[in-house]
């Protein structure tokens, strides 16, 4: 269920919905004049948010180079990371 409330409630109770910010890890929307304005989120939803959308993005990158035919076998890939990291270790 949306959280909705004016931006006088922000003024005049922030403790409180920060509290039930934090607790309910959902975003709670800020009206001014009966106007949606503002969002407000918890830090720890925030950052699961940001880590989503960067995850998001690399899946879009990797599709693209799938689509453009930049891709390589499992094996040279391996190897690639084997020769750069590991030339210690001997076969």
């Amino acid at each position: 269920m949306e959280c909705i409330i004016p931006s006088s409630d922000l003024r005049n109770r922030y403790p409180e919905i920060s509290k039930r910010c934090k607790e309910s890890n959902k975003p709670i929307y800020i009206t001014v004049n009966g106007r949606g304005d503002t969002v407000l989120l918890s830090m720890e939803y925030y950052e699961q948010l940001e880590a989503e959308i960067e995850l998001l993005k690399m899946f879009a990158a990797s599709e693209r180079d799938i689509a453009e035919g930049r891709v390589d076998t499992a094996e040279n890939a391996i190897k690639r990371i084997r020769e750069k990291h590991f030339k210690w270790i001997t076969k």
